[in-house]
């Protein structure tokens, strides 16, 4: 029988702010312990989020469903919103593969109506919000949203709706609505106070498939993608926020971390394009190199096209290689290790048993990307602990194949322990290792074209990375964002 353990970490936020007072919301993340977790479990998790995230994207194939879908082992980060007034709130999964909100509405069939990660869930009636209006076929907003594919206009009701089918057979629909978002604000570093924004996001109808499973349900979705029907990208419309989000996520068996939208700052950050007009974040990797040598790995296996390409996702748990460059990059690491560490393969998986530190066994690898960045693993970044054997510790490859397809996904394994800035106004994404227990800045451009800096807060009592407190000169805002880790262990 399954039991679980919910780790609370609160982070203390402080910023200060001249116009436009930062927002925090309060996010949770249901994501089970690597150890003792089979690989087949965890690849079994992502193949189901990766139906997801590209079934909507035009030419990109599903992924085909390998192991066994258990549900106990599922992760996802989920964050508490308030909408409508007066407000009702709503816990909605970050999706960085998607670009809407949408909730559960009072007429929605096949929704669920509790939830295994024990929270309450609930439905937004549009009727009972004296600020909800419905989005008609005529409004800007809805042919924004149809060029995107984010949503379909019926012309019996001139009602603006979207329906969303996804690879594992699940699904929704419903229809638009616009109404206010609630976020608390703070002032000078403590008091807080309410502000709200007026945003469009879905109403949910009806639900099917794994939607309507109570074992992992939340009252919707929250996308994080970059097309106009984003809820960033509407308050950037409405001069509220940057287009910018950022995460520091902590890699350490208490988890928890920060989510901003905004610029997390650090002097470390290296930055490489997004690959222009795709629908995810995609990024240019050109090569791979193992202990300094460059893989033989032909470049266009990494090129974006309709069924390749490199996607950066916080919601994948492992990291996915194109087919063509796994065996070279599992080859030149086994040659890497010494003599002393043996091989052994687990349920198809390349394993290590390892007696000491693998930081004193395993090479360092590199993800070179165009302009010059590298994202630079550390073996616990490309390896993940299973179990132990005899007093060995059993470590195996986190990297994972998906036979006969060429996208490679770059998931919680390697982004963890980093800050992660999705510059969707510089059309780029950054990183740093970082130690995310640590208190964080985030960047406002100010009217003269400076950078001012607020503090993200302190978590764990650490000192900030920045001494200096700096407020912007125009209206900013930042949601920072509280990670509770939850642990699900059989």
């Amino acid at each position: 029988m399954a039991s679980l353990f919910i780790v609370i970490v609160v982070l203390l936020l402080t910023a200060t702010v001249i116009s436009g007072s930062p927002a925090t919301l309060t996010l949770e993340r249901a994501f089970p312990s690597n150890h003792g977790v089979e690989l087949n479990q965890l690849r079994a998790r992502d193949l189901f989020r990766h139906r997801r995230i590209l079934q909507s994207s035009n030419g990109v194939v599903d992924f085909p469903v390998q192991g066994t879908f258990d549900p106990f082992q599922v992760g996802l980060y989920f964050t508490k919103v308030q909408l409508g007034t007066p407000p009702v709130e709503f816990y909605v999964q970050i999706d960085t593969g998607s670009d809407v909100l949408w909730v559960s509405c009072s007429s929605c069939s096949g929704c669920p109506q509790t939830s295994g990660l024990q929270i309450e869930l609930d439905f937004f009636d549009p009727e009972r919000s004296s600020t909800s209006s419905l989005i008609s076929c005529s409004d800007r907003r809805c042919n924004s949203g149809i060029q995107s594919s984010d949503a379909s206009c019926s012309t019996q009701n001139n009602q603006c709706s979207y329906t969303f089918q996804y690879g594992d057979g699940s699904g929704t629909s419903g229809y638009y609505v616009s109404d206010m978002m609630h976020l608390n604000t703070i002032f000078e570093g403590s008091v807080t106070a309410n502000s709200t924004a007026p945003v469009v996001f879905g109403c949910s109808n009806r639900q099917s498939g794994d939607l309507t499973k109570s074992d992992r349900a939340v009252d919707g979705i929250f996308g994080f993608g970059q097309q106009e029907m984003s809820v960033i990208s509407q308050l950037s419309s409405q001069g509220i926020a940057p287009r910018v989000f950022s995460h520091c996520l902590k890699g350490d068996s208490t988890g928890g971390g920060v989510l901003v939208l905004g610029e997390i700052v650090e002097p470390n950050i290296v930055y490489t394009p997004l690959v222009p007009s795709q629908p995810h974040y995609n990024l240019n990797l050109q090569s791979i190199s193992v202990n300094g040598q460059m893989l033989q790995i032909d470049a266009s296996v990494f090129a974006t096209s309709n069924n390749r390409g490199t996607i950066v996702d916080s919601g994948t748990t492992l990291a996915y290689l194109a087919e063509e460059a796994y065996d070279p990059f599992v080859n030149a690491i086994t040659a890497a290790i010494p003599q002393s560490v043996h091989t052994v393969v687990s349920r198809g998986n390349q394993c290590f048993l390892i007696t000491n530190s693998v930081a004193d066994n395993f090479p360092q690898v590199s993800l070179n990307f165009a302009g010059g960045a590298s994202l630079v693993l550390r073996p616990q970044d490309y390896l993940i602990r299973q179990s132990s054997i005899g007093g060995a510790a059993v470590w195996c490859i986190g990297f994972q194949k998906i036979q006969g397809q060429g996208i490679t996904i770059l998931g919680d394994l390697v982004l963890k322990d980093r800050i992660v800035v999705y510059d969707l106004a510089g059309q780029r994404i950054g990183w740093a290792d970082y130690d995310c227990s640590l208190s964080v800045n985030v960047s406002a451009t100010t009217g003269t074209g400076r950078s001012e800096y607020v503090n993200a807060g302190e978590i764990g009592g650490s000192t900030s990375l920045h001494d200096g407190l700096k407020s912007s000169k125009t209206g900013f805002l930042a949601l920072f964002v509280t990670l509770i880790c939850c642990f699900v262990y059989l």
